[in-house]
């Protein structure tokens, strides 16, 4: 019997990891946005981009309706302000006990599945991307390379979920420590994404500018000096796809970031759990940290802004 996954969150990130699995696993999606929900069901989940295809799984937006299923893993792939609230719908109505990995943005996430004192806890990061287009559909952005490991458990545990997600397509590295590869890559998310938002999805804007590239690197700078004083260390350079870019290396993507596609929509990001993570243990370690709370202080004004322009359409 195939193994079966559950997908919570089936959005941006969530779609392109439920279209990859459905070749070699039963995959069911749980996520808020019950018309997708709705969508997926009658017409299959959509994916555009580089490779584009229709899948067909299962979908919900009540937990109620999985009641009683048992999945041997479960993935988080929800906005990391939302993980809490799924993880407690979801806790009553789950049979067994399975595997939950995280591979969220932002600090945070992990200590919620942890709670879960008798699970398996899987831990990771990815530099896939996606955007949801419509109820239904999402658009597969970037393809790159996945890292997991365990936050509880062995990296034997990781085995089948890392095994699956590479007979899917999507290359995926077992650690036996994840957090390498989950500092380098929250570093470049605390620097990038608001940055993105703030240049109002315009890529070429964070690169094209030598202010600006002098403001990535100082914000970087300010990331690695407070990662580095809790311990943390960088599985890969944190900066390295952007000075790729630079370096003429590859070419400059029309991706500014989830960060910017949620202030386009109204929608909470995740500059809390990601640039605000900084802020906050920069102040506790007494490691200045100005651009970084600047740039926070400036995306938490636009969040609002964006949800009140959505709230009252002109």
């Amino acid at each position: 019997m195939s193994p079966h996954i559950l997908i919570v969150g089936c959005g941006a990130i969530g779609g392109v990891f439920a279209a990859a699995l459905s070749s070699v696993a039963r995959v069911t999606a749980f996520d808020a946005n019950a018309e997708h929900a709705a969508a997926i069901n009658a017409q299959g989940l959509r994916i555009t981009g580089k490779r584009r295809r229709t899948v067909r799984i299962d979908a919900t937006a009540d937990p109620a309706l999985l009641k009683g299923t048992a999945f041997d893993a479960i993935i988080f792939l929800t906005k990391s302000k939302m993980t809490a609230a799924a993880l407690a719908q979801l806790r009553p109505v789950l049979a067994g006990n399975p595997a939950l990995a995280t591979l969220q943005n932002g600090m945070g996430n992990a200590e919620v599945l942890l709670k879960m004192r008798d699970a398996i806890i899987i831990r990771g990061v990815t530099m896939n991307s996606g955007r949801y287009v419509e109820p239904g559909c999402i658009e597969n952005l970037m393809e790159g390379k996945t890292w997991l490991g365990p936050a509880r458990g062995s990296a034997d545990d990781v085995r089948t979920l890392a095994g699956l997600l590479n007979a899917g397509g999507m290359e995926t590295e077992i650690v036996a420590d994840p957090m390498g590869a989950v500092w380098s890559k929250f570093v470049f998310n605390c620097v990038m994404n608001p940055l993105g938002a703030l240049m109002m999805g315009d890529n070429a804007a964070r690169h094209g500018s030598g202010e600006m590239r002098a403001l990535e690197d100082d914000m970087a700078a300010e990331c690695m000096a407070v990662v580095q004083a809790l311990g943390g260390t960088f599985a890969f350079p944190p900066m390295e796809f952007v000075e790729k870019i630079r370096a003429g290396q590859i070419p400059v993507s029309t991706h500014a970031g989830s960060m910017a596609l949620d202030i386009a929509r109204g929608a909470p990001t995740e500059i809390d759990e990601l640039t605000g993570f900084i802020v906050r243990e920069g102040e506790r370690l007494k490691i200045p940290v100005p651009n970084c709370k600047a740039v926070y202080r400036l995306v938490k004004g636009l969040e609002l802004a964006a949800q009140k322009r959505i709230a009252k359409p002109r």
